[in-house]
């Protein structure tokens, strides 16, 4: 391949087909969007069928190819069933998306059990069984490919007011890099995209106007992230070119917050 033809591959995704679990929401549907525009089949993993369909009128208004299956994120059956329909379906998986989650700002001690184990099942054990189950049919295919977990910054730094919420993105951290390590050897490459303040339906709860200005002060950039600006990020993670050596990163895209102090 010479110079020209690499530099064009760079970010194709033609022929490549990706699972976006947590793809009916904003962040997640961005960047299906964007992966969509690479030339990947898209698979948008959800439970709500109207926002799954205004995002793929969006990726086919775009020249994409984008279906949807709705999907419990925390059932290993309906995952299993998941997989088994995309592979049946579209023939091969190259890349997943591991970005169901939901946030809440309980005071630490009146945080239920029961609000304790809704978190832990979501943005926990989704991601967990994400991975087992798609990162053993990429391993199956002999082909390689790549898992994008979806972090926090509150994974890196604990934020405040988001216990539980942090608990399980520093965990959602450590088991990509786990992962990374195990699967280096079967080019099954495993990172974490770590998107600073982005406003989305999971955390518009705990954007109180204090906390926005905490926010501002301790961001450079002074604004929020737009949902497209993780596009460029994926591409990177999910692009067997222009990714073949990141493994077990953490990208963090985020307007300069993690290098800020006071």
């Amino acid at each position: 391949m010479n110079s020209a033809e690499y530099l064009t591959s760079l970010f194709d995704l033609s022929g490549r087909v990706a699972v976006v679990i947590g793809g009916t929401g904003e962040l997640c549907g961005a960047m299906a969007e964007g992966l969509a525009g690479a030339g990947a089949e898209v698979v948008l993993v959800g439970r709500n069928t109207d926002k799954a369909q205004s995002r793929i009128d969006r990726i086919t208004a775009n020249g994409g190819t984008a279906w949807f299956q709705a999907t419990e994120a925390t059932s290993k059956q309906e995952l299993e069933g998941l997989r088994d329909n995309v592979l049946q379906r579209a023939g091969r998986l190259d890349i997943v998306v591991n970005g169901a989650g939901v946030n809440s700002a309980t005071p630490f001690t009146e945080i239920s059990e029961e609000e304790f184990e809704r978190i832990m099942q979501v943005n926990l054990k989704s991601v967990f069984m994400g991975c087992q189950i798609f990162g053993q049919a990429l391993i199956d295919q002999g082909e390689g490919g790549s898992i994008i977990n979806l972090g926090s910054m509150s994974g890196i730094v604990p934020l405040s007011r988001v216990f539980t919420y942090s608990a399980t993105k520093a965990a959602v951290h450590n088991l990509t890099k786990n992962l990374a390590r195990e699967w280096a050897p079967q080019k099954v490459r495993v990172n974490t995209l770590v998107p600073g303040f982005f406003p989305a339906e999971q955390n518009k709860k705990v954007l109180t106007p204090n906390r926005v200005e905490s926010i501002m002060g301790h961001t450079p950039m002074n604004r929020f992230g737009e949902a497209q600006e993780l596009i460029g990020a994926t591409l990177l993670l999910a692009s067997p070119v222009a990714g073949s050596f990141i493994t077990g990163d953490e990208l963090v895209v985020d307007g300069g917050y993690h290098a800020m102090t006071i």
